[in-house]
């Protein structure tokens, strides 16, 4: 069974700060990159960042300098720090690997938590 549990999200006012959290398993986390996805009412999930084994991260261009990835594979754990919040960034958020996991035939996809910005 797979394990991803999304946490942290929340309703913030623009500018403010919020922390992502997600629960994963160690396997998991020692032998992938993990990435956090995000996706806004009505539109497509897109990967926002990305923690690869063994390089740097990478972002997004539309999150670049507000937000933070990181995992503690002690704690099986993978974060998004998300500074600087613009309504834009509303969206359910998801953490998976990179590529995202399959099980059977599909992708799979934790719950997500919600980020809601408001202006």
């Amino acid at each position: 069974q797979v394990l991803l549990v999304e946490s942290g999200g929340g309703l913030v006012q623009s500018g403010g700060s919020l922390r992502l959290s997600c629960e994963t398993s160690g396997t998991i986390l020692r032998q992938t990159a993990m990435g956090w996805y995000r996706q806004p009412p009505g539109k497509t999930r897109d990967l926002v960042a990305v923690l690869p084994r063994g390089s740097d991260p990478w972002y997004a261009d539309s999150v670049k300098g507000r937000f933070t990835a990181s995992k503690d594979i002690a704690r099986n754990m993978v974060y998004l720090q998300m500074d600087s919040l613009k309504p834009d960034d509303t969206a359910v958020y998801y953490c998976n690997t990179v590529p995202p996991k399959v099980v059977g035939r599909a992708d799979y996809w934790g719950q997500g938590t919600q980020v809601t910005v408001s202006s």
